[in-house]
């Protein structure tokens, strides 16, 4: 007897069922942890907070501020900068240098310094300048904090400029933006030029207008902030949602703080304070409940991450921001 037809037919009849069975799909890449960029200021003990930091909670931390000490462009270093740069090093962490900031922008010595290193004649001079620095001293990367009267038509052009050096020794290029101070002139190829955008979505009123109390930075004020940017062009991979650790004072609470609340301050003073947005006679910010509807906002949909001014104004144990802010952002806990 040939068995051969039979099993052939057999063999064929495989092939057919073989190719109509399709191969079990493939798990969709895991979503990177979203950034936590916290700025920390260094005109206090930088070493000892850098050795108190909860490393493992952030992803980015920016030294503030460094800046131009004369009309050259030779940049100022604080030596306990360091003492950050090698504890978050050892712990993965990345550090840029922080230029520029809020104070600066109307400063009488530093705004037309800075709008003259950014002109024409000085911008590519200045940009090698900060590449070298940058690398000289060990950071990850630049961040650019020029704001208001501080970006003009000449701000585009230098931020280019800065990639162009910045980007081939592979260090990060960022920017803290606002929509309300300066980020209208902001150029569209600045803005692709930044490898991220912190977005400063607070400060929206403050003692400096006691006649428009209320919150600085709700939840609707981000909001309206990241969809500025999205509809500039940036992409929600490159915007960092900025939120603030402080809180802004009026009526006679700007007496005995004024000029702003550190939120360890606020929850230290005024009991339950951790889970309301506002206490006192009047204080607002952001408690507990806001912060986490930000981070699950920036989680939720699909944001680059979220940054944190100030990261020293924590308050510790379970009234923590950034204890928060990580536990809704991380994938794997799915932000419980």
């Amino acid at each position: 007897m040939n068995f051969f037809p039979v099993s052939a037919a057999l063999l064929a009849g495989a092939l057919v069922l073989a190719g109509c069975v399709s191969e079990p799909p493939k798990p969709a890449p895991e979503r990177p942890r979203p950034k936590v960029v916290g700025y920390v200021p260094n005109w206090g003990d930088l070493k000892s907070f850098a050795a108190a930091i909860d490393y493992a909670k952030v992803t980015h931390l920016n030294i503030a501020f460094e800046n131009p000490t004369n009309d050259a462009g030779d940049m100022s270093f604080r030596a306990h900068n360091a003492a950050l740069i090698q504890a978050a090093h050892a712990r993965g962490v990345k550090v840029l240098v922080s230029i520029g900031g809020g104070s600066a922008a109307e400063d009488r010595v530093l705004k037309p310094r800075y709008l003259a290193l950014v002109s024409p004649a000085s911008r590519a001079a200045f940009a090698a300048k900060l590449a070298a620095y940058v690398t000289a001293h060990g950071f990850d990367g630049l961040d650019v904090d020029l704001e208001g009267p501080s970006i003009n038509a000449d701000y585009g052009p230098f931020i280019v400029e800065l990639a162009a050096r910045l980007r081939p020794a592979g260090k990060l290029l960022t920017a803290a933006l606002s929509q309300g101070y300066g980020g209208a002139r902001v150029s569209d190829a600045a803005l692709a030029a930044f490898d991220f955008i912190n977005v400063m979505a607070y400060d929206a009123t403050g003692s400096w207008a006691p006649n428009r109390p209320g919150p600085h930075s709700s939840f609707e004020f981000a909001r309206s902030n990241l969809d500025y940017w999205l509809k500039r062009g940036v992409p929600k991979t490159k915007l960092v949602l900025g939120v603030p650790f402080y809180g802004h004072a009026f009526g006679p609470a700007v007496a005995e703080r004024r000029g702003g609340n550190g939120y360890k301050s606020i929850v230290a003073r005024f009991p339950g304070a951790e889970h309301r947005d506002q206490s006192g006679e009047t204080i607002y910010y952001n408690g507990i409940p806001t912060m986490r509807a930000k981070a699950r906002l920036v989680r939720e949909e699909g944001f680059a991450g979220v940054m944190i001014w100030s990261l020293d104004n924590d308050a510790p144990g379970e009234k923590s921001l950034l204890k928060v802010i990580d536990a809704e952002l991380d994938p794997k806990a799915g932000g419980k």
